[in-house]
């Protein structure tokens, strides 16, 4: 629901900021002519003051986001020095970037139709040694849909960043917008009527005790091993004096169960993470997908480890087991021919792709 939310606001923005933008066609989304880099840079801005007026979601400016005390930021990027003359093949260019930015502010607490605001008008662009043109400005939004799954809403800053990239100065202004999202707890939310999250709650706390068992189980096992271990050694170096091989030393420690102690941390990890996103004191929802996605797997992983119980499937995990190290260097051929497959068409086909 978190990715939904951003995505349409995304798309939302896309139609809202860039003029005739059509859903699919962002690479090809670009403009040819000095008007029309003027319209779409102005028709950003002016949507842009329109927003409380216009647009169907619930959006609030952000003010001072743009880093001079302005809510908006439109700067141009170019060579310090450019000439071009292609009549002559010469051209004469500073390397040296100057950008010139220019604040835009709504009013407050209405903004004035773009009819009457026009000092971002005065911009002008320096076609023969520009690199681009970016607005940049922040907009404010909740996420209230997430009421209907009986969660408190979280609160969205949205960094959008629209560039007109001329770097290629090919007569193509390629034009792309970018939305970053910052998730935070909302002010003193309030919820009429909010449904109970008790059972929910209830289950969490379960998991967490079950894989806390089950980590001190495991790393008892583990410690025992060790112990067993040591006291083989000892026992063989006194009894024949010499040590004992690394591999035979590896059979007293089980590697299921560290991959289960592994799986308990990151389950017990995520799982408090989640209560504190759910309680929104939190709000690191791509670190706690990560670690209960990864403790899922290995716990898939460590399923195998039942069908070891069975005649036939143990034979075929033996069989598997003695092979990995074979398999492995194969992979490693395979990867080392496929490497030198794709720097081959990098360097050939690279010149002619599109990006």
């Amino acid at each position: 629901m978190v990715v939904t939310f951003k995505e349409e606001n995304t798309v939302a923005f896309k139609h809202l900021f860039l003029k005739d933008y059509v859903d699919g066609a962002d690479d090809s989304y670009a403009v040819y002519t000095q008007r029309d880099l003027y319209e779409r840079v102005f028709y950003a801005l002016e949507k842009y003051l329109a927003i409380p007026n216009e647009t169907i979601g619930r959006y609030a400016y952000v003010r001072g986001a743009a880093g001079n005390t302005s809510a908006l930021l439109l700067c141009q990027r170019y060579f310090r020095r450019g000439r071009i003359d292609p009549a002559n093949d010469t051209f004469n260019i500073d390397p040296h970037i100057v950008t010139d930015c220019l604040g835009v502010d709504p009013e407050d607490p209405q903004p004035l139709p773009p009819a009457l605001d026009g000092t971002y008008r005065n911009f002008t662009l320096k076609f023969h040694k520009l690199i681009n043109v970016t607005i940049q400005f922040q907009l404010k939004a909740i996420n209230v849909q997430t009421i209907l799954n009986n969660e408190i809403p979280d609160c969205y800053t949205f960094t959008i960043t629209i560039t007109f990239d001329n770097k290629a100065h090919s007569g193509r202004v390629k034009i792309r917008l970018e939305n970053h999202a910052d998730i935070k707890e909302c002010k003193n939310p309030s919820v009429f009527g909010r449904g109970d999250n008790s059972f929910r709650l209830f289950f969490d706390v379960i998991v967490i005790l079950v894989c806390s068992l089950s980590f001190v189980l495991c790393t008892r096992s583990i410690i025992r091993g060790l112990l067993l271990q040591h006291e083989f050694g000892r026992f063989f170096r006194r009894r024949y004096g010499r040590g004992v091989a690394l591999s035979d030393r590896m059979e007293f420690l089980n590697g299921w169960y560290i991959l289960l102690v592994i799986s308990d941390v990151l389950t017990v990890l995520g799982t408090v993470m989640k209560i504190g996103i759910e309680a929104k004191n939190f709000a690191g929802y791509d670190v706690c997908s990560i670690l209960l996605g990864t403790s899922t797997l290995l716990v898939w992983v460590g399923v195998i480890r039942y069908l070891t119980f069975f005649q036939k499937y143990n034979i075929l995990i033996v069989t598997l087991r003695v092979a990995l190290p074979n398999v492995i260097r194969f992979c490693c051929c395979v990867a080392v021919i496929y490497l030198g497959y794709c720097f081959c068409g990098w360097i050939v086909l690279g010149p002619y792709h599109v990006k």
